[in-house]
Formats: C-alpha cells, structure tokens, sequence
C-alpha cells in the first residue's frame, strides 16, 4: 500500500553485452541482481517503485546512457504511472542528466545519488551529517557545468551569458569556500579519533572491527555482543555512525567491539572519502568480525566485493574471522552448513585459510563460538602490575607509558621518574631495563 508522500518510482538499469568480466569481479553480477539492489535502495529511500525496466546495449549512448528508443518508452512509463523519479542504476554523467531531465521533464537521479539521499537521511551525529554533505558538494560541483544560465534566471542567447557565467561561478565559489570548511572541521574530528583512540588503547583494549555488506546483519550481531540497542532492521544502511562498546570474552579479557557502516557496490568514491575518519576505525582494529549474509544469492560476490573495499583502505592484511549470518532462514544441515561456508568462500579467496563461523544474530545460534574465536585469534599480551624508574630527560619513554600502558602513579625524585603502571608484556619486554625488582 503507498504511503501517502512517497515518489512513484521507475528504475533503469544498463545491460552491456560487450561486457567482460572484470579481474576484480570474481563472480558475475548480473543486470538483474544489480537492479534487484537499486530497488532495495530505493525503498529504503522511502519510494514506491511502479516498474522496472532494462536496456540491453554495445556500450552506453554518450548523450542518454539508454537511447533515442528505449527513452521514448520511458517517456509513456511516466505518464503512465504518473512518475515523481527515475533511478539510474549506472552513474550519470551531466551531460547526460541534463539530457535526460530535458527529454522527460521529471526529477533524474542515479546510483550515486540515491546512496547520498540515504546516508543524509540517516546520518545522526554531527560527524555523519558533515561526511555527507562534503560528499553531496563533491559529486554536485562538476554538475554545475552549464547551469548557469539556468540559475540566474534569464533566457539564453546572445546578451545572456555573462549573468549566467557569473551565477555559476558564485555558486562554485560557495560550494568551493564550503568544501574547505567541512575538511578543515573532518580533519580536527580525524585528530579528536586518534586522540581517543590513544586513549582507549592506553587502558589497553583491543579493537575488534564489525565489517560487511550492507544489511548483512552486522548491528544485530553487535547488539547481541554488547548488550547495546543499535538501530537494526531490513533496511540497507540501517547503521550509519560507528559505535564502540566492551565485551567482556571468555578469557575474562575486555575488548572493544566497534559497529560501522555497511559496504555496497559501486559506493560512491567521494563517500569513501568523505568517511576516512570513520573507516579508521577498520584500519586501526586487531581483529575483523567480517559478517556475511549467508541467505542472500550473491554472497561470494558481496563477500569478494568487502574484501576489495578492505584492500583499498588498507586493511586487508588484517586477520578475519568470517561470520555466516542468518543461517536460520536456511534450512540445512550441518555437513551442508559447511558446505555453503566452503563454496562461499573458496569462490571468492580459494580454499579457506581463515576461521569461519555459521550463526543466526537474530537467534544467538553460533554465538559463543564467535566469542570464543576472538578470544583465540586476539594476539596474547597480558597485562601485569610492573614499576618503572625512568630518567626524567628520557620523555620518549615517559610519553609511551602513557599512550599504552595505564599509568596508577607517577611521582618524581631528583632526576627521575618512578611509575606503577598496569602494562602489556609487549611494551615490558621492550622496556625491561627500566624495571625496578
């Protein structure tokens, strides 16, 4: 039933012929599948989608992406469903935006712009709202081109230009000046993480990492870890701003357990920018909970898409451990369980070489076999009640003590520095001169 203030909706999507598959593609994704996301995309954004339709072609049309042919159809879709949009699951260049706003006289938007549309919707934090509007200017500003005219309110023609050419230009200085205001306040947020990173790694805690597609089910394995009430549903890019919370393993040792934004095809390059000082979060962590729908089709590929994202941010080296998820929705057994856990990951890496663990978050099935599997791949380094005696002029050290290690007292004779502190072996052993017996 339609929700009275929704947008009627028809999705486009583009299927090449000439396509070949990509070295980074390790499985297919057809134009079906894609187009099967986009419209759980566009639900999300909150639009009814009245019909769906593909364009087979060669290579795409430089001025429609789709064709003189496939938009006159287009053009009675509208009128026929009386549609608010139209969603293009390809990104679109302005020239053929504009093109396309011109020929069909409705509201254009493509892949790129509906992600943007659901991360400003859901961003909750300062930090989150700042992320995407710096990645909202980015992909507007070379769209500018041309839209001068049009924004200054005067016809074209000869005479014209120049108040059109100025209107464009003021509105890029803006975008511009804007722009440089949003880095210089991400970079201070980016400098506040790492202090507070500095600061969490001082007690020290390990940082185990939540990563995956998106609506893999990642927030309600976190829920279930922590005990916190992160917003989970079906909807994709449910969870937007990272959350940091303690679990407690069965070791008795604390972690720190951190939920982050899901992973997508095809997301937009300026959003992985624009969320650098989120994904640090990835990059910093000792452990990676990489959580994988294993109901969904296309699995292998999401889970192959992930791992792509994770190289590029650098954080591929990171060891994983691999969380089948949803394994309730399946009904098999457990030599099939295994089975699927095998051909989901040996289509995407080869044969297994990491720990792979098959759960249900909703149910808590599997769960403490996660726990137990973090507890067992965290890099021992135990904790013990040491006092050091420091010279004073050696601040190196003094400094490091108070980065990873916890500091219980500090108190200074003559030229040094005596400090009972809670430590890991690792940074003891590097540091055993110091010790007092």
């Amino acid at each position: 039933m339609e929700v009275r203030g929704q947008e009627r909706a028809i999705l486009v999507g583009l299927d090449l012929k000439s396509r070949s598959r990509r070295a980074s593609d390790h499985i297919p994704y057809g134009a079906e599948e894609s187009l099967e996301e986009l419209k759980s995309l566009a639900a999300t954004a909150g639009a009814v989608v009245e019909e769906t339709i593909i364009q087979s072609r060669p290579a795409p049309d430089s001025a429609t992406l789709i064709g003189s042919g496939k938009l006159d159809e287009l053009r009675q879709l509208v009128s026929f469903h009386q549609a608010d949009l139209i969603l293009f699951d390809s990104e679109l260049t302005p020239t053929q935006q504009r093109n396309l706003e011109t020929a069909l006289d409705c509201k254009i938007l493509d892949r790129t712009q509906l992600i943007l549309d659901i991360f400003a919707r859901r961003a909750r934090t300062r930090e989150g709202q700042l992320q995407v509007e710096l990645a909202q200017l980015n992909y507007m500003l070379p769209r500018l081109t041309g839209r001068g005219i049009g924004m200054s309110g005067q016809a074209g023609g000869i005479g014209a230009r120049g108040p059109g050419e100025t209107q464009l230009e003021t509105d890029r200085r803006k975008i511009y000046s804007r722009i440089k205001k949003l880095d210089d306040t991400l970079e201070h947020v980016r400098r506040g993480r790492g202090t507070q990173r500095r600061q969490r790694q001082s007690v020290p805690l390990a940082t185990v990492a939540l990563v995956g597609y998106t609506n893999a089910g990642k927030s309600t394995l976190f829920n279930r870890l922590t005990g916190a009430k992160v917003l989970a549903d079906a909807r994709m890019f449910a969870t937007l701003d990272p959350t940091v919370r303690h679990v407690e393993l069965p070791s008795r040792r604390k972690v720190l357990v951190s939920d982050t934004v899901g992973f997508i095809r095809n997301l937009p390059t300026t959003l992985v920018k624009a969320f650098r000082a989120t994904l640090e979060e990835v990059t910093e962590a000792a452990l990676l909970l990489h959580v994988v729908d294993a109901s969904s089709q296309n699995a292998a590929h999401q889970t192959a898409h992930v791992l792509k994202v994770l190289a590029e941010i650098g954080a591929d080296k990171t060891r994983q451990i691999f969380v089948l998820n949803k394994m309730d929705r399946l009904n098999i057994t457990a030599e099939e369980s295994e089975s699927l856990t095998q051909r989901i990951l040996g289509e995407v890496s080869g044969p297994i070489r990491t720990t792979a663990i098959a759960i249900s978050a909703r149910s808590g099935a599997g769960f403490d076999a996660v726990l137990v599997a973090i507890d067992q791949l965290l890099p021992l380094d135990p904790i013990s009640r040491v006092t050091f005696r420091i010279p004073s002029s050696d601040g190196s050290v003094i400094n490091l003590l108070h980065e990873r290690a916890r500091v219980l007292q500090r108190a200074y004779r003559d030229d040094i520095c005596e400090m009972d502190v809670e430590v890991p072996e690792s940074i003891k052993r590097g540091l055993a001169r110091f010790i007092v017996e």
